[in-house]
Formats: structure tokens, C-alpha cells, sequence
């Protein structure tokens, strides 16, 4: 089980690395001691906090030639994890 699914890389979040904090999209069922682990592993750095939140997921629908299609967009968590005081976390660096 992959605890951390993916970064986020939106402008409010990229807002936030500079203060020190990286948010994650992680598994609906993970917790706060789990992604401190997750991420301490991956990256090297030593995590101070960790804040989560659940998102339902919406509802979505589209017109097509025979029907109107409805469903719902997966649920998810997101985590905001604060490292300590001047360490910092490279997305970039394999790119």
C-alpha cells in the first residue's frame, strides 16, 4: 500500500513551500503517523506536523447524444506536512 500518491503542485500549495509546507495527496485510509513515516523516508526530512483533510468526491454529469451520464469523482485525502526550519523538499529534481 502506497501511502503518498502523488504532490500537489497548485498555486496555493506552492504558495506554502516557501513557509516550509508540501502537500501530498494520500491514501483515504492512511494516518498522520503513517505519512510523517512516508515522508521522512522518501525525501530525507525531518517532518514536524502533519495536517490531513478528507474530500468527498462531486458529483459530475455530461449530455451525450442518447442520455445524460451522471457519476461521481473519486474521494480523496490531502495532507499538508510542515518540515523543520530550513531543510526543503525538491519535486523538480529528477526531472
Amino acid at each position: 500500500m502506497s501511502i503518498l500518491k502523488k504532490p500537489l503542485v497548485t498555486e496555493k500549495v506552492s504558495a506554502l513551500n516557501e513557509k516550509g509546507k508540501y502537500g501530498f495527496v494520500v491514501d483515504v485510509n492512511a494516518n498522520k503517523v503513517e505519512i510523517k513515516k512516508a515522508v521522512e523516508d522518501m525525501y530525507g526530512v525531518t517532518v514536524e506536523d502533519v495536517n490531513t483533510m478528507k474530500y468527498q468526491g462531486k458529483a459530475k454529469s455530461r449530455y451525450t447524444k442518447s442520455r445524460i451520464v451522471s457519476g461521481r469523482t473519486n474521494s480523496f485525502k490531502k495532507a499538508i506536512v510542515t518540515v523543520a526550519e530550513g531543510e526543503v523538499i525538491d519535486f523538480y529534481s529528477g526531472i
